[in-house]
């Protein structure tokens, strides 16, 4: 197995709470008090529900910062985007991913779901050797992770990020949730391991859509400098021809960004740590 840099200790800095977060708590309390008041509870009922429905709303907005923090583009103004690939390692799909960043010069970022590492190891591990960069994508890929309490998604996140740090030889320092939908449990995790939660720009839809231009437009309508991009090694739609998408879409990409004078760099390059200030 690899020898993995040491995992940073856990941030023991209080959680600096999101004034959604602060605000539903406040609420709650308001409510027990006013369901002790004669005719009270039906009014502290509906506050109850429609905070809840409300903090549910902005978990299910995978770019809203209601919940924390949350990357939607580069923090510099530099002419550089970012190419992230999610689901993966995928033995079919990736290396030929790897081929194609090759062949343009460029670097992309891998949310790598843990659980596919354990079963491809070498092919994480390559994704390195060529220049890319390891990010936590949480440890199963639960369809439920937003419905998970404290416990759970500190599990999803924690196992995914020893695995991740021990085979790749650097502990990620991004995490993006699966599907982009959490809940408020999840920042104080992040804060405690040091992870931004990055989400994107703009997707291409590229897990349900097998028409390549489709998928190409809805990436690069309005490409500009500090984009996040969404592509996909895992779980990748095949066209007509049972050829994954992605790899029709990523060497347009590319000359998209190469023909305005746009850099594909990794979020290890384009983020500093979570505790630190942003250049």
């Amino acid at each position: 197995m690899n020898t993995a840099l040491p995992l940073p200790p856990p941030d023991r800095r209080a959680w600096p709470w999101p004034p959604l977060v602060k605000a539903s708590a406040a609420l709650h309390g308001g409510a027990a008090a006013l369901a002790l008041l004669p005719g009270g509870w039906p009014w502290a009922l509906g506050a109850v529900v429609a905070d809840h429905a409300l903090i549910t709303a902005t978990g299910l907005w995978p770019r809203s910062r209601g919940l924390g923090p949350n990357v939607t583009r580069l923090p510099s103004s530099r002419p550089e985007v970012a190419i992230t690939i999610d689901d993966g390692p995928d033995p079919d799909v990736t290396p030929a991913v790897l081929d194609l960043l090759d062949a343009a010069g460029a670097r992309a970022s891998f949310f790598c779901i843990a659980e596919q590492a354990r079963r491809h190891p070498a092919l994480l591990r390559e994704v390195v050797r060529r220049g890319h960069s390891v990010q936590n994508h949480s440890d199963r890929h639960r369809h439920g992770f937003s419905l998970l309490g404290p416990r759970g998604i500190a599990q999803e996140v924690g196992r995914a990020q020893a695995l991740l740090a021990d085979l790749s030889g650097r502990a990620p320092h991004a995490f993006r949730a699966p599907a982009g939908l959490r809940n408020p449990f999840l920042d104080p995790v992040l804060h405690r391991l040091g992870l931004h939660l990055v989400s994107w720009t703009r997707r291409g839809f590229d897990t349900r859509e097998a028409d390549p231009a489709r998928v190409l437009q809805r990436l690069t309508q309005g490409l500009g400098a500090g984009d996040i991009l969404l592509l996909h090694d895992g779980h990748a739609r095949r066209g007509a021809a049972g050829r994954p998408v992605v790899l029709d879409v990523l060497p347009a990409l590319l000359q998209r960004c190469r023909d305005a004078g746009l850099r594909p760099v990794t979020l290890d390059e384009a983020l500093p740590a979570r505790h630190a200030p942003c250049p």
